[in-house]
């Protein structure tokens, strides 16, 4: 049993270097904190008839009281002992729900008892009703709240440690739901003697695993997660009764086919593994009926630990099970034509696969896929979508099908994924009767109504189109116009003339729209106000500028609200940044202006830092490219110096930044980036990493885009490492981790051994620790620690104009 224990914070002075003991969260500066105490933007759902929106209220960052509670990182899973559901940082929490006619404008509270927190709101697929998991004393309870205001709920003991424990039945009667075996006994207690030593062994068959977190280590574990992750489904009726369906297991995901009759699940099965998360563990995938008789086992798989590195690469045998959406009861999968190899050199790589109940037929294929299988969007008899993609080469195919006459592919698109300008939008899918989504059909049944988000150099600008059936080009109906950036949220008639938007511009926060199309007028019909006015004055605009190779590049640039560039002259500037893998140098070059946005930062944001008197260059460019089968990461460091050397320029030369007062930041692959510009330029004068991995030989089975393993490509990890280069790095860094960082590759030993090869190499650092907290950040005294933090280093290196007595007079790379 791993629960969360409380770490101690080791806040590390930069003058003496001396460790001292782990001392009071700091309070951000006052701008910023009451921002981040303001209540967030509401959430919103529509429902399935279109007629209501549920809204939301969320829940603000939680205490570092709530995140500190007795977790199990278990399988790759974090879950609450008290409730059986998954931890606080696995869930959004809301805290209120009203119902908003769409037609009327009339809004009904709904009474929901004080302080209760519900998760998950579900509409039924007749749209009268929404479902929602509340969390109270006892654990996890079942809630259902009618339009009119009332709300009860109608079952207990449900088990979320999978994720949402319920879902709808078709004819909206009646839910599925996950619950706690109503015989289980207490957990499996640890003994305080071990049993035995951890035994692993392999027999030479080659078993490459990545670096994942919270995985079992022990005999003890394993029976923890026999024992928590356990449940029964049952069915419950909107009076609350509850009838078993089937025999308790370890069902990880469940669904029920579109006419009601069948119930498709996944449960998980021993041998565990100690090497690889839950979704890796044996798997029986198989057919009911809705009362639990057993139909089908469509597959019954051993452990996934014998898959190829690659990104694409996957298990033999039928996966992705799945209800087509617009038929009564037929069962489509996946299945692999290259045995889980991407690499293999043959046509297809994938088929697709269907049987109709009572599941006793041979199955017909569908399609094959010329790349691995992403997902089909279903239409009816004449057409579904098949889509796949290939990560190697960022590559999509669009593929258009009959289910009724199975087999005949047309290839509607070919297109790389990462193109912003071409990507044609996708068909707008919506709740059948059953409540499964399927494509929105024009009256005549011959086209489908298309959205996507119109991305030009200009700003993105969503639309709303058709696409004939039968293929062909587009027809616009509806196109965003500046200053906003407005999408489509629902169609409210046949016809598209009325549509549902939420509209947002530089300056107006986003709220709700009915539109007509023909008429062009619009009334609003949510006012949701801003939610940090403290931001109102600060400015953004999109900055283009070269790359010393040609390549073209671009950021956004903010401003402190009531800075005039005459009156205060260029500005301390920080550099936020992601870098990102292409294949393409035309994609890895587009730029798309985000003026028409509406920018307020929640949470661990560096745009707070706006508040302090710093310009912030945001997602300034960072293509790291690789054309024509060129392996991007060979070159990382020389593309990234051009990078920011562009980045650097472009700032200064426009004369909003100072050259002796920059910074760079970023988190997780953007700390990488951080510590890298700081031992290979001399472009910064401080840097800010957060939740970083610097060792690459830590993650050696692949990281980030890199599909090759450390023993493939041993120069590529060890240059690629800041680690390697700690002695280089001269100018003061910060670092920050999450001590119970959660995300694959980044833990929290990679932050205190860098730290330790800074220390000892006489850098000025100072190195974080945040209790409890996982990749991202979410407690409240968390968020204004790392906020304080970041002030107090930017402003103590960066900020003050002595800073530049040290700085070179330009900037350069270092070799």
């Amino acid at each position: 049993m791993r629960a969360g224990a409380c770490l101690i914070a080791l806040l590390f002075t930069t003058t003496a270097m001396a460790q001292t003991p782990g001392t009071a969260y700091h309070r951000a500066p006052n701008a910023i904190a009451k921002a981040l105490e303001t209540p967030p933007t509401p959430g919103v759902a529509v429902s399935p008839d279109h007629r209501t929106l549920a809204i939301f209220g969320r829940e603000n960052l939680p205490s570092i009281a709530n995140l500190s509670k007795p977790i199990l990182r278990l399988g790759g899973y974090r879950i609450d002992l008290a409730t059986n559901g998954q931890a606080e940082v696995r869930v959004q929490w809301l805290n209120a729900l009203s119902f908003k006619d769409i037609a009327s404008g009339r809004t009904v509270e709904v009474a929901l008892p004080p302080g209760l927190r519900f998760a998950s709101p579900d509409w039924s697929p007749d749209g009268t009703r929404l479902a929602f998991y509340a969390q109270d004393a006892q654990g996890l309870s079942l809630w259902i709240a009618d339009r009119s205001g009332s709300a009860r709920a109608v079952a207990n003991n449900l088990n979320g440690t999978f994720g949402p424990p319920f879902a709808w039945m078709p004819d909206s009667k009646a839910l599925i739901a996950y619950t706690v075996p109503a015989d289980r006994g207490r957990a499996p207690a640890a003994s305080i003697t071990p049993s035995g030593p951890v035994v692993q062994e392999s027999a030479g068959r080659t078993s490459a695993a990545r670096t994942y977190e919270d995985l079992l280590g022990d005999a003890h574990d394993e029976a923890l997660f026999d024992h928590y992750f356990t449940g029964q489904l049952v069915r419950i009726d909107l009076a609350g009764t509850a009838r078993p369906l089937g025999k308790p297991g370890l069902i990880s995901e469940f669904s029920v086919s579109p006419d009601g009759r069948y119930l498709l699940t996944e449960r998980l099965k021993r041998p565990y593994s100690y090497l690889l998360p839950a979704r890796f563990f044996p798997t029986e995938i198989a057919v009911t009926m809705i009362d639990g008789q057993a139909v089908k086992t469509l597959v019954d798989r051993p452990l996934a630990d014998d898959l190829p590195v690659d990104f694409d690469a996957t298990v033999k045998g039928p996966r992705e099970a799945m209800w087509r959406s617009d038929a009564p009861a037929t069962l489509v999968w996946a299945e692999a034509l290259d045995g889980g190899n991407p690499r293999a050199k043959i046509a297809f790589h994938d088929k697709v696969m269907m049987q109709t109940a009572p599941f006793d037929g041979a199955p017909v294929e569908l399609a094959m896929t010329p790349a691995r299988y992403a997902t089909t969007l279903w239409g009816d008899d004449g057409f579904a979508m098949v889509i796949d993609r290939e990560w190697r080469t960022r590559t999509e195919h669009r593929l258009a099908v009959a289910p009724s006459r199975p087999g005949q592919t047309r290839t509607m698109l070919t297109r790389n994924y990462q193109d912003q300008y071409g990507d044609p939008g996708r068909p707008i899918m919506e709740e059948n009767a059953a409540g499964k989504p399927v494509m929105r059909f024009t009256p005549g049944r011959d086209r489908v109504y298309v959205s996507g988000e119109g991305a030009t150099k200009a700003g993105a600008f969503p639309f709303l189109a058709t696409m004939p059936v039968a293929g062909g080009g587009q027809t616009r109906l509806w196109t965003a116009k500046a200053p906003y950036y407005e999408t489509v949220v629902a169609l409210l008639d046949d016809k598209a003339d009325r549509i549902l938007t939420r509209r947002e511009s530089a300056t107006l926060a986003p709220n709700y729209m009915v539109r007509s199309v023909k008429r062009g007028n619009a009334k609003p019909i949510t006012a949701f106000a801003d939610p940090a006015p403290v931001f109102a004055g600060v400015t953004q605009r999109t900055i283009t500028y070269p790359r010393a190779d040609g390549l073209p590049l671009s950021g956004s640039l903010y401003l402190p609200a009531g800075y005039d560039a005459k009156r205060d002259g260029p500005l301390p500037t920080l550099l936020w940044a992601y870098p990102g893998e292409f294949t393409d140098a035309k994609v890895a070059g587009q730029n798309v202006d985000q003026g028409n946005r509406f920018v307020r930062p929640r949470g661990i944001s560096h745009l707070f830092l706006l508040t302090q008197g710093y310009a912030i260059l945001d997602n300034p460019a960072m293509p790291i490219i690789g054309e024509g089968g060129a392996e991007a990461n060979d070159t990382y460091i020389q593309q990234l110096q051009q990078n920011a050397q562009a980045a650097v320029e472009a700032v200064v030369t426009i004369g909003v930044g100072d050259r002796s007062r920059m910074a760079v930041g970023g988190h997780s692959y953007g700390a990488f980036m951080t510590a890298n510009l700081l031992a290979h330029t001399d472009l910064f004068r401080a840097g800010i990493a957060r939740s970083g991995a610097y060792n690459r030989t830590l993650t050696p089975f692949g990281f980030q885009a890199e599909q090759r393993t450390y023993w493939q490509a041993t120069p590529t990890y060890t240059e690629m490492s800041p680690f390697t280069y700690a002695h280089r790095i001269k100018e003061p860094i910060l670092l920050i981790h999450g001590g119970a960082d959660d995300n694959s590759g980044t833990f929290p030993v990679q932050s205190e051994r860098m730290y330790a090869a800074l220390k000892g190499n006489g850098a000025t650092v100072r190195y974080v620790v945040l209790p409890n907290e996982p990749h991202g950040y979410r407690a409240l005294e968390s968020t204004e620690e790392t906020l304080w933090q970041m002030t107090d280093w930017l402003d103590r290196y960066v900020k003050p104009r002595q800073a530049a007595a040290t700085a070179q007079p330009a900037a350069t790379t270092r070799r």
